[in-house]
This record gives C-alpha cells, structure tokens and sequence, in this order.
C-alpha cells in the first residue's frame, strides 16, 4: 500500500475521533467523499447527534459531495494545502450544502 492510500485510509479511521461534538451540535448530515486516484475511494461520513460513522462506499443521498484527488485530500487535511485555494483551483469540487461546506473546517479538529 502507497503512503497516500495509508494516510487516507487512516483519515477515515480517525475522523469520528475528531468530530467536534459542539460544532456538530444538531447537525445531521451525510458528507460523501469522492477520492480519486492512487489511494483513493468513496466514503460517507454520517454526522448526527454530535457523533461522526464513516462507512465505505456511496451514499445514495448525501447532504454534500466533496470530490478530490487523493494526494491532494491528505494535504488539505494535513494542513499543507488549503481549502478555498483548492476549491478556486479546481482540486476540489464540493456538489450539494455550501453552507455545510463552510463549516467543515470547524466540524473536525486537527
């Protein structure tokens, strides 16, 4: 397994640890990850009552769709890229909630 396809799968594994409960606070929502490339995959992150579960694959209605190459989604979340850069640069494309899409960078803790 390449470092990319590691540290992704380990963003997932780690994302319900970093869910912000006050940030989510009456939240529920369904974020599909849309990772392309070496590494990547689909992902669906159900937040609901303050608490986060990622399962794999396709969400057949999910509240916002985030779209990125896996490389580039490893950085954003590690901090080396950032996320309106890569949304007017075309390295991430967000489908459904931008209001939901604002508020990402609060709902989950470094």
């Amino acid at each position: 397994m390449s470092d990319t396809a590691q540290a992704v799968q380990d963003i997932f594994q780690a994302m319900p640890t970093r869910l912000d409960p006050s940030a989510a606070q009456g939240l529920n929502a369904v974020i599909q990850y849309d990772i392309s490339g070496e590494g990547g995959g689909q992902y669906a992150a159900h937040i609901h009552d303050g608490q986060c579960e990622v399962t794999p694959g396709q969400h057949p209605s999910p509240t916002m769709t985030l779209s990125m190459a896996a490389q580039d989604f490893v950085d954003l979340i590690e901090g080396r890229l950032d996320g309106m850069s890569a949304f007017m640069g075309g390295k991430l494309r967000i489908g459904g909630d931008m209001g939901l899409a604002m508020r990402m960078q609060s709902l989950f803790k470094a």
